[in-house]
């Protein structure tokens, strides 16, 4: 084996030994089913609370040109048939603004749409029944048509959002909307016109089973979810609290798609985190129905949970999962599970935690080594998607090495090492090495640089020529990333310098 000393050896290559951050439980059917009795029950509550299903939206939304200047004192003591007939003539003069062509058109379209928001936002008891008769819906259907300036889109979008908080059956008069609300929520409309659609679409699916369904039919959870991904504290909270109305149970359907989509779970984790309390409440409802429905869910909440647990450090990994409990070993069990599952991101979080778990102590990796777990790493690095093969990677690497400390090179575990090269895992760490992702072929790099040191009799360097790794780590060789420039460049020279084949 090389020396280890700073002058022999090439920058620090180490695989990521701190690589930390998802653990299943397995629940039967009588546990999910009492969760989605429990989520009923919990929406049915949740109705008669402070918080409810549907709201009615009577301020401009944050960010919004008239969140500064908008007069937002309700009217409370115009007679119910004053308003009725006020809204009426709103309703009357849209129609005429609509169809007017010319100088100043837009603009009045604007205005009138604003009047029309402003009697059924700013009123007590906002006039929906009277604006339905008055044939409100048609007209503001057409107000949301493609084209449409922001301010008219926001309008039309900030009336049908409070109607639709109306009775059920006012409620039902928006499913000629439905399509075109949703179609706003997409990445070309302006946040604020998304946001606002999102709420109109949130008061929807509150209603009950029937408009949910049409609106997952129709396509609203995808589109509702990348707005929860949003940086802006109101479109994300608006848009977890019209999720969680729109995948309430009993059916696990729209919950075990959403938790499937790229990005959720992080979010959610993050969101979590915030000091944002009303986003926090918001996120947490969309987490209740996630677990009550989706078992799917359950275990990718408690994989992350498991995950973060152990991130922190050794010290976490020998006092939550101490080898030769049994606890340790139904993790590990599950985790195995979860590897084989059909489910991409179980699998993808499964390796993370793995991966954690295998930078803990020399009795983890031989816990992990001596399991079924190792082949199916092997077999992920091979065949999975490439997020699933980079943690897989982290998982094999961080079984290979125990740290040496002092800023030596880690001391390998040859036993591993041979054993995880031999079956067939080389060609995916240079694969990585080719890899655009310049944490990924840092990752491969270092797994080559083990191979090359502490392979026995010095087969280390033949092993990764054969495998045409000498190929991936040259088209570093004027890579504009210094790091991985010296650290390419360093094995090339080490290993295959003057004296190789000698």
């Amino acid at each position: 084996m090389a020396d280890g000393s700073a002058s022999a050896s090439p920058p620090s290559v180490s695989p990521h030994q701190y690589h930390r951050d998802a653990i299943k439980s397995s629940v039967r059917n009588t546990a999910a089913n009492r969760r989605r009795e429990h989520a009923i029950a919990i929406g049915k509550e949740r109705r008669e609370a402070l918080m409810r299903a549907k709201r009615v939206c009577r301020a401009p939304l944050s960010g919004s040109d008239e969140a500064a200047g908008e007069e937002g004192d309700m009217v409370v003591d115009e007679e119910k048939a004053d308003l009725e007939t006020r809204t009426t003539q709103a309703v009357e003069e849209l129609k005429s603004a609509l169809s007017s062509q010319g100088k100043g058109a837009q603009n009045r379209k604007t205005e009138v749409l604003r009047a029309l928001r402003r009697l059924l936002s700013q009123s007590e008891v906002p006039p929906v029944d009277a604006a339905i008769k008055a044939g409100a819906v048609p007209l503001l259907v057409q107000s949301l048509s493609f084209g449409s300036p922001d301010e008219q889109l926001l309008e039309a979008a900030w009336c049908l959002t409070n109607i639709a908080a109306g009775k059920p059956e006012e409620t039902k008069s928006l499913l000629p909307a439905l399509p075109l609300l949703i179609a706003h929520l997409g990445e070309n409309s302006s946040t604020l016109v998304a946001e606002q659609c999102a709420w109109a679409i949130g008061n929807v699916a509150g209603e009950g089973a029937e408009l949910r369904n049409t609106l997952l039919a129709q396509g609203a959870l995808w589109p509702l979810a990348r707005l929860m991904l949003s940086n802006k504290g109101s479109t994300t909270r608006t848009a977890a609290w019209a999720l969680s109305n729109l995948i309430k149970g009993p059916d696990s359907k729209a919950a075990n798609e959403l938790i499937g989509i790229d990005g959720i779970l992080n979010a959610i984790i993050r969101n979590l985190e915030k000091a944002d309390e009303e986003l926090v409440t918001e996120v947490a409802w969309v987490v209740v129905y996630l677990s009550a429905l989706s078992e799917k869910a359950t275990s990718l909440i408690v994989l992350r949970g498991l995950g973060n647990l152990v991130a922190g450090d050794g010290y976490m990994v020998d006092s939550v999962l101490i080898v030769g409990n049994s606890v340790t070993d139904q993790a590990l069990s599950s985790l195995i599970k979860c590897l084989k599952s059909d489910h991409r991101v179980l699998k993808k979080e499964a390796s993370w935690a793995m991966s954690n778990i295998a930078a803990g102590s020399f009795e983890h990796k031989k816990l992990i080594f001596g399991s079924e777990a190792t082949p199916l790493l092997m077999h992920l690095l091979r065949t999975a998607q490439f997020d699933i093969r980079r943690e897989a990677a982290y998982t094999l690497g961080n079984l290979c090495v125990v740290p040496a400390g002092s800023g030596n090179p880690p001391t390998i575990i040859v036993e591993h090492l041979v054993a995880i090269v031999d079956g067939g895992a080389l060609p995916g760490f240079i694969n990585l090495v080719r890899s655009a992702d310049i944490e990924s072929a840092r990752l491969g790099l270092q797994f080559l640089e083990l191979v090359m040191r502490g392979y026995p009799d010095s087969q280390g360097p033949k092993l990764v020529e054969t495998e045409d790794g000498i190929e991936a780590m040259e088209r570093f060789q004027f890579h504009e990333n210094e790091m991985m420039r010296n650290m390419a460049n360093g094995l090339v020279d080490k290993y295959f310098g003057e004296d190789y084949g000698l």
